[in-house]
């Protein structure tokens, strides 16, 4: 009896071998794109994030230096967020999106490079705004450093 129950076993192992080597493929969620979008760019003291999106606010495109290869202190330089910029506004326009009002958030490097790299893959920038957050003093800063 102990015979008749291994051969039972081994197909119910090959079934949920099969079922876990079986990859659950992801439904691509479609955007539309109009011409005119918006561009979200947060340049924090590691990293830069651009993200293109359309007027509701859902992405067509986004990059980071980090996504790019960029590690550790190189992620925080404009090169980074130059080759960031750009990866992400090819895609955009690719999808359409021609023109964009940037947001600006954080007081990292490479804001303006950022920016500069945008318009140089062919989409207008047409509105600047900055969004970086003051505390109108807020919380106490931490102790200064001694070097």
């Amino acid at each position: 009896m102990a015979e008749e129950k291994k051969p039972q076993q081994d197909q119910q192992a090959k079934g949920s071998a099969e079922l876990a080597a079986k990859p659950a493929k992801a439904k691509k969620r479609t955007v539309k794109v109009d011409a005119i979008g918006e561009a979200h760019i947060h340049a924090a003291f590691n990293n830069i994030i651009i993200t293109l999106t359309n007027m509701k606010g859902q992405t067509v495109a986004w990059s980071s230096a980090g996504k790019m290869g960029f590690r550790g202190s190189k992620k925080n330089t404009p090169y980074a967020a130059t080759v960031a910029s750009s990866d992400a506004a090819r895609a955009a326009y690719e999808a359409g999106l021609r023109k964009v009002k940037v947001y600006i958030k954080g007081p990292g490097g490479g804001r303006e490079a950022a920016m500069r790299a945008l318009y140089t893959n062919k989409i207008e920038i047409m509105e600047i705004m900055d969004l970086t957050p003051i505390p109108h003093n807020g919380c106490r800063p931490p102790k200064k450093r001694r070097v």
